[in-house]
């Protein structure tokens, strides 16, 4: 359709028009993006074929002590002054070797089976006394510890190797090489920013890498209440756990809980997110419209509603949409005769408009603020052009307000919604997931995916299953994250609005 056509449509035939075209776009933005993941394998194994190469370029062009370097850790910078240095270099590689000889190695031999020896009770005259076997957790975990700290020390040995390398060609060039106090203070001027990332990137691999490869590999093995460490092992059963969430077959209650639960999960992040965003930016634009007064006041009335932490408000309302709650007695007031509306656990179509609902009283004061902001700083002249144009409020919201607030706040809207599909606290408060049922398993009508992981975890302890949840989870908000953004005029035409 050419732009002349277009600009002819009425809105709702542009909104019919967008929308299609949105969905015929869609498998090539997808394939576009897993084409984007094919060029970064390729550009991650070109990078290790190169960084091969010049390993071995440099043990061949390099004199003895780079090559001893290869062996003993820190011996070429020791040779060519840098004995500090070299000698921390070597500190490395002998606390390593200490570390695998002393802890590491015992794990990582039972890295494979994750454990052999289980716990038992031996008689011991006449007393019964416990013999503990193998923990495959801890086996699994301070085996992958060693496999962190292999890889870093395995880095720390490359850097051995080029700083030899590199203090040849210096001397050989006859450039000054600088001693340890020089390079610290280089840390301080042309090296900072590695001096300033170091501790955050020591502390994202701790607690966010570590415990994120933890849970990956829980996902392939069979970690749950049969099999509970120290008392019993679990080892690894490979896909067992993600075959069995698209399994739909006839009595196969994992997945059907699944697919049931993903679709609600995401009719609920679509509806949580979008009546948050469209309402409060209706709510926000009354505020701010000319002639309204006590602007502040409104203001500051929704940041007092924000002010109450947000678990409060929720379980509050909880009580009160119980079938004795404040609700009921006051439409039996009104009514004259007794009310007992069950609100969270009647069908599973009340529920889940009610917890809706409910979320619009607890998400809509945020998009008010943020929607304010916004508001305000689009210029005065774009309305005033439009309805000297003869632009009606209904035009001027479809033509400058929304496109205006959907590129600002674009990137915002599209965390918003992966935050609703991991959106734990409205749904657990509120409901509980309920109403039960006993179709799923270990869930209810209202669960959406990350309240039913919590559930597998905290009451059935089916670790290996959440794990694998967990994991889905990750690769389709990541994908939808990705794929969205890059769609967004916020990341095609970052000058649309300048």
């Amino acid at each position: 359709m050419k732009y002349i056509d277009y600009k002819q449509l009425n809105p709702f035939q542009k909104f019919a028009y967008n929308f299609t075209n949105f969905f015929k776009k869609l498998p090539g933005r997808v394939a576009a993006f897993f084409k984007a993941i094919g060029r970064f394998f390729v550009r991650l194994f070109t990078g290790i074929g190169k960084g091969v190469a010049n390993y071995v370029t440099r043990f061949i062009k390099g004199d003895w002590t780079v090559k001893l370097s290869y062996v003993v850790f820190g011996f070429g910078n020791m040779m060519k002054g840098q004995i500090i240095k070299g000698l921390l270099f070597l500190a490395t590689e002998v606390a390593y070797i200490y570390f695998m000889i002393s802890f590491g190695f015992v794990y990582l031999s039972k890295f494979g089976t994750l454990g052999t020896v289980e716990t038992q009770q031996v008689k011991d005259g006449p007393f019964t006394k416990t013999v503990f076997g193998d923990n495959s957790m801890l086996i699994l975990l301070y085996s992958v510890l060693t496999i962190v700290v292999t890889l870093v020390v395995f880095f720390i040995y490359i850097a051995n190797t080029k700083s030899a390398y590199k203090l040849q060609q210096l001397k050989s060039e006859g450039k000054h090489i600088m001693n340890f106090k020089e390079e610290m203070k280089d840390f301080l001027d042309g090296k900072f920013h590695i001096t300033m990332l170091s501790l955050p990137v020591l502390l994202i691999a701790i607690f966010t890498i570590l415990p994120m490869i933890f849970m990956v590999l829980i996902a392939f093995t069979n970690y749950d209440k049969q099999h509970m460490p120290p008392g019993t092992l679990f080892t690894w059963v490979g896909l067992d756990n993600f075959a069995s969430l698209v399994d739909i077959t006839s009595g196969a209650k994992k997945g059907v809980t699944f697919l049931e639960l993903t679709k609600w999960t995401v009719v609920w992040a679509i509806f949580a997110t979008f009546t948050n965003y469209i309402l409060g930016m209706i709510v926000a634009l009354m505020i701010n419209k000319k002639g309204i007064k006590l602007k502040s006041l409104w203001r500051t009335l929704f940041v007092i509603t924000i002010a109450v932490p947000q678990f409060v408000s929720l379980l509050l309302m909880n009580q009160m949409l119980q079938t004795n709650g404040a609700i009921n007695i006051l439409l039996s007031e009104l009514t004259g005769q007794e009310v007992a509306i069950q609100f969270l656990n009647s069908t599973p179509l009340m529920a889940r408009v009610t917890v809706i609902i409910i979320n619009c009283w607890v998400g809509i004061p945020y998009t008010i603020l943020s929607a304010s902001g916004v508001l305000m700083n689009i210029p005065a002249d774009l309305y005033e052009s439009a309805r000297i144009d003869g632009a009606g409020p209904v035009k001027q919201f479809t033509k400058i307000t929304l496109p205006y607030m959907l590129f600002v706040t674009g990137p915002a809207l599209i965390t918003q919604f992966v935050g609703n599909i991991n959106n734990f606290n409205v749904i657990y408060l509120l409901t509980g997931g309920g109403p039960s049922t006993e179709n799923f398993y270990q869930a209810g009508y209202t669960d959406i995916l990350v309240t039913w992981l919590f559930k597998l975890t905290m009451n059935q302890q089916d670790y290996g299953l959440a794990a694998a949840i967990g994991i889905l989870v990750f690769i389709v908000c990541a994908t939808l994250s990705l794929i969205t953004f890059n769609m967004s005029k916020s990341a095609k035409d970052e000058e649309a609005f300048s």
